[in-house]
């Protein structure tokens, strides 16, 4: 008898559980809904689409045309890797700026560049985050043509262009 009484308990604690979520995740969606900025339920998370800022004005920049930009010497790049990985080597011409030391190094780099000078900013690896980091940084400072090659240092090496 007080078997059957302990699993009439545990059934109805089972469906009450279910029904606070049930109704959680219901009053989520409906809060969500009638927010002015409701969250998306499905994103997109790619890189591409999270260096987009707020003009929605995409700031990456294909390998293609930061070729172009490097043989016609129409740009300037930063590389956003710690000093240690530069120093192993780096597209040909560019300068380090590494985002974990940008206010240290700031001025001694950025001192002679012009705000309207196209700066192509990049770092290694499709998940690295301090080129876009520094971009974004070095927008808020006025710098006015600003683009992230995204995975920078392995396109380049991978496509054989100059390195230092």
């Amino acid at each position: 008898m007080e078997n059957i009484k302990s699993e009439r308990i545990s059934s109805k604690m089972f469906w009450q559980t279910g029904a606070i979520i049930f109704i959680a995740v219901a009053l989520g969606f409906v809060v969500n809904e009638i927010r002015s900025d409701r969250l998306p339920l499905v994103a997109d998370w790619s890189v591409e689409t999270q260096l987009n800022i707020e003009s929605e004005q995409n700031i990456t920049i294909s390998l293609d045309e930061a070729k172009d930009k490097f043989f016609s010497k129409k740009a300037m790049f930063l590389d956003s890797r710690p000093s240690e990985h530069y120093e192993l080597g780096h597209i040909q011409g560019a300068y380090n700026l590494p985002w974990k030391g940008v206010e240290r190094y700031f001025d001694n780099v950025m001192a002679d560049i012009p705000q309207d000078t196209l700066i192509i900013v990049y770092c290694d690896g499709i998940s690295c985050t301090w080129s876009k980091d520094l971009a974004l940084d070095l927008l808020f400072r006025g710098y006015e043509n600003v683009r992230v090659l995204i995975n920078g240092w392995s396109l380049w090496v991978e496509h054989q262009l100059p390195i230092d």
